[in-house]
């Protein structure tokens, strides 16, 4: 706690405790308080992984910040510092049903990225078009671990609960017209999924499933 920001009271020893970094959720921080965060990381050598930090939010932080800042907008994260490089082959594939998709997909990717794991996309193939699936079922069966995210009515992480062994965590997204209601109906139909054992996190939630992801990974290992 600082007496600058004296509600911010960062958590570095997460990562020893439980295998994954504390990341800094952006939206309702100000810009301040985001400095202020960056500021405590940089001078303890830590590196740091923003998310949720949209370009009117990278905006609004100084230059020296902003410049400092490995920033994506297509998944609205930021990096300070470099991530450790990539361990090996991909073990996680992030699968999308469909184009509108892929935000949360990369998410999920940019925030695997930061904690070391290579991870590859299979985007656009979901069941409206299942050929576009069926083509690429064998390469899906050897991965550790596949994030699904879709949308609509969300039938594409059940479809691969039927067909491959690793597992699966689905994200549920946001897109969709009318009783889509932004998201609701693909997690409810994740949630009632015949297809046993797949997991769901909350709407969007492209961080929290990688974070699933490395949890199972790290679990491996132990």
């Amino acid at each position: 706690m600082t007496a600058e920001a004296p509600e911010i009271r960062l958590d570095p020893e997460r990562g020893a405790r439980i295998g994954i970094d504390e990341a800094v959720l952006c939206p309702q921080k100000t810009p301040a308080q985001i400095e202020r965060i960056l500021s405590e990381h940089r001078a303890a050598g830590r590196t740091a992984l923003l998310t949720r930090l949209d370009e009117a939010g990278l905006a609004a932080l100084a230059p020296e910040w902003r410049a400092a800042l490995d920033y994506d907008p297509a998944s609205r994260t930021a990096w300070l510092g470099a991530p450790p490089p990539p361990d090996g082959p991909a073990r996680v594939a992030i699968v999308t049903a469909g184009a509108s998709d892929a935000a949360p997909a990369r998410e999920a990717a940019r925030t695997l990225a930061f904690a070391g794991i290579a991870s590859e996309f299979v985007f656009d193939v979901g069941v409206a078009g299942l050929w576009r699936l069926l083509d690429r079922v064998e390469h899906l069966r050897a991965m550790r671990v596949l994030i699904v995210v879709a949308g609509m009515d969300a039938a594409l992480p059940s479809v691969l609960g039927g067909l491959v062994a690793c597992p699966i965590i689905a994200v549920p997204c946001s897109t969709g017209y009318g009783v889509a209601a932004g998201g609701e109906t693909a997690l409810r139909a994740i949630l009632a999924s015949c297809s046993p054992g797949v997991a769901a996190v909350n709407i969007d939630n492209g961080y929290g499933a990688a974070c699933a992801a490395l949890r199972i990974l790290n679990a491996a290992h132990a």
